[in-house]
Protein backbone atom coordinates (compact mmCIF):
# COMPACT_ATOMS: atom_id res chain seq x y z
CA UNK A 1 0.00 0.00 0.00
CA UNK A 2 1.87 3.07 -1.25
CA UNK A 3 1.68 6.18 0.84
CA UNK A 4 0.89 9.45 -0.86
CA UNK A 5 0.42 11.77 2.08
CA UNK A 6 1.00 15.31 0.89
CA UNK A 7 4.31 16.67 2.04
CA UNK A 8 3.05 20.22 2.58
CA UNK A 9 5.71 21.40 5.03
CA UNK A 10 8.20 22.38 2.34
CA UNK A 11 5.91 24.94 0.74
CA UNK A 12 5.51 26.77 4.02
CA UNK A 13 9.23 26.79 4.61
CA UNK A 14 9.96 28.36 1.26
CA UNK A 15 7.03 30.77 1.19
CA UNK A 16 7.81 32.42 4.49
CA UNK A 17 11.57 32.24 4.03
CA UNK A 18 13.98 33.39 6.70
CA UNK A 19 11.44 34.69 9.22
CA UNK A 20 10.42 31.18 10.18
CA UNK A 21 13.95 29.97 10.48
CA UNK A 22 14.46 31.83 13.73
CA UNK A 23 13.55 28.66 15.62
CA UNK A 24 17.07 27.29 15.90
CA UNK A 25 15.97 23.83 16.96
CA UNK A 26 14.12 23.43 13.65
CA UNK A 27 16.65 25.17 11.41
CA UNK A 28 18.32 21.98 10.08
CA UNK A 29 14.92 20.45 9.35
CA UNK A 30 13.68 23.55 7.51
CA UNK A 31 16.94 23.76 5.57
CA UNK A 32 16.70 20.17 4.30
CA UNK A 33 13.08 20.76 3.29
CA UNK A 34 13.90 23.86 1.27
CA UNK A 35 16.99 22.31 -0.30
CA UNK A 36 15.16 19.10 -1.15
CA UNK A 37 12.24 20.80 -2.85
CA UNK A 38 14.44 23.20 -4.79
CA UNK A 39 16.38 20.19 -6.06
CA UNK A 40 13.15 18.67 -7.35
CA UNK A 41 12.28 21.89 -9.17
CA UNK A 42 15.81 22.19 -10.56
CA UNK A 43 15.56 18.76 -12.16
CA UNK A 44 12.19 19.46 -13.78
CA UNK A 45 11.73 19.96 -17.50
CA UNK A 46 8.58 20.29 -19.63
CA UNK A 47 6.90 17.01 -20.54
CA UNK A 48 6.30 18.28 -24.07
CA UNK A 49 10.05 18.65 -24.57
CA UNK A 50 10.75 15.13 -23.28
CA UNK A 51 8.04 13.53 -25.44
CA UNK A 52 9.29 15.29 -28.58
CA UNK A 53 12.93 14.35 -28.00
CA UNK A 54 13.96 11.46 -30.31
CA UNK A 55 16.16 9.81 -27.66
CA UNK A 56 13.46 9.55 -25.00
CA UNK A 57 12.83 6.00 -23.82
CA UNK A 58 9.59 4.71 -25.47
CA UNK A 59 8.19 3.50 -22.12
CA UNK A 60 8.75 6.91 -20.53
CA UNK A 61 7.25 8.63 -23.55
CA UNK A 62 4.17 6.39 -23.34
CA UNK A 63 3.69 7.06 -19.63
CA UNK A 64 4.13 10.81 -19.99
CA UNK A 65 1.69 10.89 -22.91
CA UNK A 66 -0.86 9.10 -20.74
CA UNK A 67 -0.28 11.63 -17.96
CA UNK A 68 -0.95 14.48 -20.40
CA UNK A 69 -4.34 12.89 -21.14
CA UNK A 70 -5.08 12.38 -17.44
CA UNK A 71 -4.11 15.97 -16.68
CA UNK A 72 -6.48 17.32 -19.32
CA UNK A 73 -9.26 15.03 -18.10
CA UNK A 74 -8.75 16.19 -14.50
CA UNK A 75 -9.40 19.83 -15.42
CA UNK A 76 -12.09 19.23 -18.01
CA UNK A 77 -14.20 16.51 -16.37
CA UNK A 78 -13.35 16.71 -12.66
CA UNK A 79 -13.04 20.51 -12.46
CA UNK A 80 -9.65 20.17 -10.77
CA UNK A 81 -7.22 23.12 -11.04
CA UNK A 82 -6.04 23.88 -14.57
CA UNK A 83 -2.45 24.93 -13.95
CA UNK A 84 1.11 23.78 -14.65
CA UNK A 85 1.16 20.99 -12.07
CA UNK A 86 2.09 17.64 -13.67
CA UNK A 87 3.14 19.25 -16.94
CA UNK A 88 6.86 18.81 -16.20
CA UNK A 89 8.99 15.78 -15.32
CA UNK A 90 11.90 15.25 -12.92
CA UNK A 91 14.13 12.21 -12.51
CA UNK A 92 15.36 12.21 -8.91
CA UNK A 93 17.42 9.03 -9.36
CA UNK A 94 15.92 7.46 -6.24
CA UNK A 95 12.78 5.39 -5.53
CA UNK A 96 11.02 7.91 -3.26
CA UNK A 97 10.85 11.68 -3.19
CA UNK A 98 10.59 11.91 0.62
CA UNK A 99 10.42 9.62 3.63
CA UNK A 100 7.76 10.38 6.24
CA UNK A 101 8.17 9.46 9.89
CA UNK A 102 5.01 8.50 11.80
CA UNK A 103 5.03 8.00 15.56
CA UNK A 104 2.42 6.81 18.02
CA UNK A 105 2.65 6.40 21.81
CA UNK A 106 3.17 2.80 22.85
CA UNK A 107 -0.32 2.54 24.38
CA UNK A 108 -2.32 4.83 22.11
CA UNK A 109 -3.74 4.62 18.59
CA UNK A 110 -3.23 8.37 18.06
CA UNK A 111 -0.38 9.77 16.00
CA UNK A 112 2.13 12.31 17.25
CA UNK A 113 1.71 15.74 15.67
CA UNK A 114 4.25 18.27 14.43
CA UNK A 115 3.05 21.84 14.02
CA UNK A 116 4.17 24.47 11.53
CA UNK A 117 3.06 27.99 10.69
CA UNK A 118 0.27 28.20 8.07
CA UNK A 119 0.10 24.47 7.30
CA UNK A 120 -0.91 23.73 10.90
CA UNK A 121 -0.25 20.40 12.58
CA UNK A 122 0.41 17.24 10.61
CA UNK A 123 0.74 13.60 11.67
CA UNK A 124 4.15 13.02 10.13
CA UNK A 125 7.56 14.59 9.69
CA UNK A 126 9.05 14.37 6.20
CA UNK A 127 12.65 14.16 5.07
CA UNK A 128 14.24 14.26 1.61
CA UNK A 129 16.90 11.88 2.91
CA UNK A 130 16.10 8.34 4.04
CA UNK A 131 19.12 8.32 6.34
CA UNK A 132 17.90 11.45 8.14
CA UNK A 133 14.41 10.02 8.43
CA UNK A 134 15.74 6.80 9.93
CA UNK A 135 17.94 8.68 12.41
CA UNK A 136 15.00 10.75 13.57
CA UNK A 137 12.83 7.62 13.78
CA UNK A 138 15.42 5.99 16.02
CA UNK A 139 15.35 9.00 18.37
CA UNK A 140 11.59 8.60 18.69
CA UNK A 141 11.91 4.88 19.37
CA UNK A 142 14.31 5.65 22.20
CA UNK A 143 11.60 7.93 23.61
CA UNK A 144 9.21 4.97 23.68
CA UNK A 145 7.16 5.60 20.54
CA UNK A 146 5.90 3.06 18.03
CA UNK A 147 7.46 4.35 14.81
CA UNK A 148 6.95 3.74 11.11
CA UNK A 149 9.03 5.23 8.27
CA UNK A 150 7.28 5.26 4.90
CA UNK A 151 8.70 6.12 1.51
CA UNK A 152 6.54 8.67 -0.31
CA UNK A 153 6.39 8.72 -4.09
CA UNK A 154 4.54 12.04 -4.54
CA UNK A 155 3.58 15.16 -2.63
CA UNK A 156 1.51 18.27 -3.16
CA UNK A 157 2.53 21.87 -2.60
CA UNK A 158 -1.18 22.86 -2.68
CA UNK A 159 -0.70 24.90 -5.85
CA UNK A 160 2.05 27.13 -4.44
CA UNK A 161 4.41 25.55 -6.95
CA UNK A 162 3.94 23.58 -10.16
CA UNK A 163 4.32 20.01 -8.93
CA UNK A 164 6.19 17.84 -11.46
CA UNK A 165 5.68 14.24 -12.47
CA UNK A 166 8.46 12.21 -10.82
CA UNK A 167 10.37 9.09 -11.75
CA UNK A 168 9.19 7.70 -8.40
CA UNK A 169 5.71 7.06 -9.83
CA UNK A 170 5.88 7.57 -13.60
CA UNK A 171 6.06 3.78 -14.10
CA UNK A 172 2.74 3.20 -12.34
CA UNK A 173 -0.11 1.45 -14.12
CA UNK A 174 -2.69 3.67 -15.81
CA UNK A 175 -5.06 3.11 -12.87
CA UNK A 176 -2.50 4.15 -10.29
CA UNK A 177 -1.32 7.15 -12.31
CA UNK A 178 -4.91 8.36 -12.46
CA UNK A 179 -5.43 7.81 -8.75
CA UNK A 180 -2.30 9.68 -7.78
CA UNK A 181 -2.80 12.69 -10.05
CA UNK A 182 -6.46 13.15 -9.13
CA UNK A 183 -5.65 12.73 -5.43
CA UNK A 184 -2.81 15.25 -5.39
CA UNK A 185 -4.69 17.84 -7.45
CA UNK A 186 -7.60 17.57 -5.01
CA UNK A 187 -5.33 18.97 -2.29
CA UNK A 188 -5.12 22.17 -4.32
CA UNK A 189 -8.92 22.56 -4.08
CA UNK A 190 -9.39 22.17 -0.31
CA UNK A 191 -6.81 21.96 2.45
CA UNK A 192 -7.53 22.41 6.16
CA UNK A 193 -4.42 23.22 8.24
CA UNK A 194 -4.05 20.73 11.06
CA UNK A 195 -6.59 18.14 9.87
CA UNK A 196 -4.79 15.38 7.95
CA UNK A 197 -7.76 12.99 8.12
CA UNK A 198 -10.12 15.56 6.56
CA UNK A 199 -7.63 16.44 3.82
CA UNK A 200 -6.68 12.89 2.87
CA UNK A 201 -10.22 11.50 3.05
CA UNK A 202 -11.46 14.31 0.79
CA UNK A 203 -8.66 13.72 -1.72
CA UNK A 204 -9.38 9.98 -1.63
CA UNK A 205 -13.03 10.65 -2.46
CA UNK A 206 -12.00 12.76 -5.47
CA UNK A 207 -9.53 10.06 -6.48
CA UNK A 208 -12.17 7.30 -6.36
CA UNK A 209 -14.72 9.28 -8.36
CA UNK A 210 -12.11 10.48 -10.84
CA UNK A 211 -10.76 7.04 -11.64
CA UNK A 212 -14.27 5.66 -12.01
CA UNK A 213 -15.11 8.38 -14.54
CA UNK A 214 -11.79 7.98 -16.35
CA UNK A 215 -12.36 4.30 -17.06
CA UNK A 216 -16.02 4.88 -17.90
CA UNK A 217 -14.98 7.38 -20.58
CA UNK A 218 -11.88 5.73 -22.00
CA UNK A 219 -11.38 2.34 -20.38
CA UNK A 220 -12.17 -1.16 -21.51
CA UNK A 221 -14.66 -3.46 -19.82
CA UNK A 222 -11.69 -5.34 -18.38
CA UNK A 223 -10.22 -2.15 -16.90
CA UNK A 224 -13.53 -1.18 -15.32
CA UNK A 225 -13.83 -4.66 -13.80
CA UNK A 226 -10.24 -4.44 -12.52
CA UNK A 227 -11.02 -1.09 -10.90
CA UNK A 228 -14.08 -2.49 -9.13
CA UNK A 229 -12.10 -5.48 -7.91
CA UNK A 230 -9.30 -3.23 -6.69
CA UNK A 231 -11.66 -0.99 -4.74
CA UNK A 232 -13.48 -3.97 -3.20
CA UNK A 233 -10.15 -5.45 -2.13
CA UNK A 234 -9.11 -2.16 -0.54
CA UNK A 235 -12.35 -2.02 1.44
CA UNK A 236 -11.71 -5.50 2.83
CA UNK A 237 -8.10 -4.63 3.73
CA UNK A 238 -9.11 -1.33 5.34
CA UNK A 239 -11.90 -2.92 7.37
CA UNK A 240 -9.51 -5.64 8.53
CA UNK A 241 -6.96 -3.11 9.78
CA UNK A 242 -9.47 -0.72 11.31
CA UNK A 243 -11.29 -3.50 13.13
CA UNK A 244 -8.10 -4.50 14.93
CA UNK A 245 -7.16 -0.87 15.49
CA UNK A 246 -10.50 -0.43 17.27
CA UNK A 247 -9.63 -3.41 19.47
CA UNK A 248 -6.35 -1.71 20.34
CA UNK A 249 -8.16 1.51 21.19
CA UNK A 250 -10.52 -0.32 23.54
CA UNK A 251 -7.56 -2.11 25.11
CA UNK A 252 -5.61 1.09 25.72
CA UNK A 253 -8.66 2.72 27.35
CA UNK A 254 -9.24 -0.23 29.68
CA UNK A 255 -8.34 -0.28 33.38
CA UNK A 256 -5.88 -3.16 33.25
CA UNK A 257 -2.18 -2.64 33.95
CA UNK A 258 0.23 -1.38 31.31
CA UNK A 259 2.07 -4.68 31.49
CA UNK A 260 -1.07 -6.61 30.60
CA UNK A 261 -1.91 -4.07 27.89
CA UNK A 262 1.45 -4.76 26.25
CA UNK A 263 0.79 -8.51 26.32
CA UNK A 264 -2.67 -8.15 24.79
CA UNK A 265 -1.40 -5.62 22.27
CA UNK A 266 1.05 -8.19 20.94
CA UNK A 267 -1.76 -10.76 20.72
CA UNK A 268 -3.94 -8.37 18.69
CA UNK A 269 -1.16 -7.82 16.17
CA UNK A 270 -0.60 -11.59 15.95
CA UNK A 271 -4.30 -12.14 15.33
CA UNK A 272 -4.34 -9.40 12.66
CA UNK A 273 -1.52 -11.13 10.81
CA UNK A 274 -3.12 -14.56 11.16
CA UNK A 275 -6.45 -13.28 9.85
CA UNK A 276 -4.66 -11.79 6.85
CA UNK A 277 -2.99 -15.14 6.13
CA UNK A 278 -6.38 -16.87 6.21
CA UNK A 279 -7.81 -14.20 3.92
CA UNK A 280 -4.93 -14.60 1.48
CA UNK A 281 -5.27 -18.41 1.53
CA UNK A 282 -8.91 -18.01 0.52
CA UNK A 283 -8.35 -15.20 -1.99
CA UNK A 284 -4.90 -15.17 -3.59
CA UNK A 285 -5.27 -11.60 -4.86
CA UNK A 286 -4.69 -10.32 -1.33
CA UNK A 287 -1.05 -11.32 -1.68
CA UNK A 288 -0.58 -7.76 -2.98
CA UNK A 289 -0.57 -6.76 0.70
CA UNK A 290 2.29 -9.11 1.58
CA UNK A 291 4.77 -6.25 1.66
CA UNK A 292 2.60 -4.23 4.04
CA UNK A 293 2.25 -7.16 6.44
CA UNK A 294 5.96 -7.96 6.18
CA UNK A 295 6.66 -4.77 8.14
CA UNK A 296 6.68 -4.75 11.95
CA UNK A 297 3.05 -4.17 12.92
CA UNK A 298 2.65 -1.32 15.40
CA UNK A 299 0.29 1.52 16.31
CA UNK A 300 1.90 3.99 13.90
CA UNK A 301 1.62 1.71 10.87
CA UNK A 302 -2.06 0.99 11.50
CA UNK A 303 -2.81 4.68 11.99
CA UNK A 304 -1.56 5.53 8.49
CA UNK A 305 -4.41 3.47 7.01
CA UNK A 306 -7.10 5.37 8.90
CA UNK A 307 -5.84 8.76 7.68
CA UNK A 308 -7.02 8.03 4.13
CA UNK A 309 -10.29 6.29 4.88
CA UNK A 310 -11.80 7.50 8.14
CA UNK A 311 -13.99 10.19 6.55
CA UNK A 312 -14.19 8.76 3.04
CA UNK A 313 -17.83 7.58 3.38
CA UNK A 314 -18.88 11.08 4.47
CA UNK A 315 -17.33 12.75 1.44
CA UNK A 316 -18.76 10.13 -0.88
CA UNK A 317 -22.20 10.78 0.62
CA UNK A 318 -21.82 14.52 0.09
CA UNK A 319 -20.79 13.95 -3.53
CA UNK A 320 -23.86 11.78 -4.09
CA UNK A 321 -26.14 14.33 -2.40
CA UNK A 322 -24.88 16.88 -4.94
CA UNK A 323 -25.72 14.58 -7.86
CA UNK A 324 -22.00 13.94 -8.40
CA UNK A 325 -21.57 17.47 -9.70
CA UNK A 326 -17.90 18.18 -8.93
CA UNK A 327 -18.21 21.97 -8.78
CA UNK A 328 -21.12 21.80 -6.32
CA UNK A 329 -19.28 19.12 -4.34
CA UNK A 330 -16.14 21.26 -4.10
CA UNK A 331 -18.20 24.28 -3.07
CA UNK A 332 -19.92 22.30 -0.30
CA UNK A 333 -16.66 20.85 1.02
CA UNK A 334 -15.03 24.28 0.95
CA UNK A 335 -17.85 25.65 3.13
CA UNK A 336 -17.55 22.69 5.51
CA UNK A 337 -13.79 23.16 5.73
CA UNK A 338 -14.28 26.65 7.15
CA UNK A 339 -16.19 25.36 10.18
CA UNK A 340 -14.46 24.72 13.51
CA UNK A 341 -13.30 21.10 13.75
CA UNK A 342 -16.06 20.02 16.16
CA UNK A 343 -18.80 21.42 13.93
CA UNK A 344 -17.04 20.06 10.85
CA UNK A 345 -17.08 16.54 12.25
CA UNK A 346 -20.77 16.79 13.19
CA UNK A 347 -21.62 17.87 9.66
CA UNK A 348 -19.65 14.96 8.19
CA UNK A 349 -21.28 12.50 10.58
CA UNK A 350 -24.73 13.75 9.57
CA UNK A 351 -23.81 13.46 5.90
CA UNK A 352 -22.72 9.84 6.12
CA UNK A 353 -25.93 9.00 8.03
CA UNK A 354 -28.00 10.42 5.20
CA UNK A 355 -29.14 13.44 7.21
CA UNK A 356 -29.16 16.33 4.75
CA UNK A 357 -29.75 18.95 7.42
CA UNK A 358 -25.97 19.46 7.26
CA UNK A 359 -26.61 21.44 4.06
CA UNK A 360 -27.50 24.36 6.32
CA UNK A 361 -23.83 25.30 6.10
CA UNK A 362 -24.48 26.38 2.54
CA UNK A 363 -26.69 29.26 3.63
Amino acid sequence: MALRISYTVVLAMIASQVIWLSACTNLPYYAQAVDGHLNVLHRSQPISRIISHPDTDPKLKHSLSKIVQLREFASRELKLPDNLSYTSYADLERPYVVWNVFASPELSVGLKEWCFVQVGCVNYRGFFSQAKAERYAEELRHEGYDVYVGGIRAYSTLGWFSDPVLNTFVGYSEMNLARLIFHELAHQVVYVPGDSVFNESFASAVEHEGVRRWFESSGTTFQQAALSARQEKEVVFTNLVLRHRKRLQELFHSDISDTEKRVQKAHIFEELHEEFLRLKADKAEFSSYDQWFAQPLNNALLATVSIYTQLLPAFQAILLQHDKDMERFFDAVTKISRLPMKERNIVLQNAVQGNQEWMIVER
